[in-house]
């Protein structure tokens, strides 16, 4: 068995009535540990939380306003969706109405569709947002594109 020399019975030689300590409740209560729990930290136990939680007073980080201010949203171009047609097509998850390969970009996390590059295949794109360009050029292959946002102004103007 361990011998713990730090314990009460070691405190407790002589057995008279206070062993040492004085009268009336001296190490008796929670005083004599400096307070229970956190007390004192900023105080008498400054020298052990500089030591051993030194970033315990303090903010810490940055918790943005819950508001959109500076908000962008994830765009991807028409070449870019190529690019997740064939990867859904090699998955197994790519599925195919009238012809045309239909790709859910607002499930994948994409706010905007944009019109740098082209698209040589039919597809019915569904997403949020796009920009005129690249709807003009995903028609010109044959396809089609589903606008899942309202826009600001349309809801406004009703």
């Amino acid at each position: 068995m361990v011998v713990r020399r730090r314990s009460k019975t070691r405190k407790l030689r002589g057995r008279t009535r206070t062993m040492g300590w004085g009268r009336i409740g001296q190490h008796r209560k929670s005083g004599s540990k400096g307070g229970k729990g956190a007390a004192g930290l900023g105080k008498h136990e400054w020298t052990w939380t500089i030591k051993y939680a030194p970033t315990w007073y303090g903010k810490h980080g940055f918790n943005p306003p819950r508001i959109r201010v500076g908000y962008r949203p994830v765009t991807i171009n028409l070449k870019d969706l190529e690019d997740i047609i064939r990867r859904l097509e090699i998955e197994g998850r790519l599925t195919v109405e009238q012809g045309k390969a239909v790709v859910n970009l607002e499930a994948l996390g994409i706010h905007k569709l944009l019109g740098e590059g082209e698209i040589k295949r039919p597809v019915k794109v569904i997403v949020p947002r796009a920009s005129e360009l690249a709807i003009k050029r995903i028609e010109e292959a044959g396809g089609e594109v589903v606008l899942t946002a309202v826009e600001e102004t349309e809801a406004q103007a009703s």
